[in-house]
């Protein structure tokens, strides 16, 4: 049976990210992120380009395109993140501009159904590698952006992270779609 990884503790992630992991429930990141994945996919998964082509809550915020490749994108990061520190890696490792990514992304221009996919491929690999770690690599840590990040902190911030968004796209998001006459709370 395996053991639950903890809940990390002040100075194990990014001081900006203390409010979306205050979101996550429980003291096992993996026990978060799994059902994370199907809440996500279940909310949007119905929904066809026809209903989230162009949709934004306002003049030069991100399309849901957008976001869901952002969710997808930030996770790749955090999850390259999560290995080299797991593994021993001591190098200082970069941050990256999320603006840059998303630009570059041309997520507009994909498929709805193929960002849903590439989203939930992501998030297979990063349950697959948690799943795979030994419990004394939960708590190494790592130089990440020129913060001290432990491993589990990194897995916690991608869950808050994904919370943060879903937040947002349930309140700002979702009143904008066109031909989904469902609310957030029908989902």
């Amino acid at each position: 049976m395996r053991q639950p990884t903890g809940r990390p503790l002040a100075g194990e992630f990014a001081t900006y990210a203390a409010d979306d992991i205050a979101h996550v429930t429980g003291d096992d990141a993996i026990t978060a992120l799994a059902p994370q994945r199907d809440l996500v996919l279940a909310l949007l998964s119905p929904l066809s380009d026809a209903d989230v082509d162009g949709v934004t809550y306002a003049s030069g915020k991100w399309t849901l395109k957008d976001v869901l490749c952002h969710l997808a994108d930030d996770e790749r990061i955090f999850g390259y993140r999560v290995l080299c520190i797991a593994r021993g890696d001591t190098h200082p490792l970069p941050g990256f501009d999320e603006q840059l990514y998303a630009a570059g992304a041309v997520a507009t221009a994909r498929p709805w159904t193929a960002l849903l996919a590439d989203y939930a491929a992501v998030r297979q690999a990063t349950l697959t590698l948690l799943e795979g770690l030994p419990l004394h690599a939960w708590e190494r840590r790592g130089e990440v952006n020129g913060y001290e990040a432990s491993v589990r902190g990194l897995a916690f911030h991608i869950a808050g992270h994904e919370l943060r968004h879903l937040r947002a796209i349930r309140t700002l998001y979702w009143p904008q779609l066109r031909g989904t006459p469902h609310t957030a709370s029908d989902r």
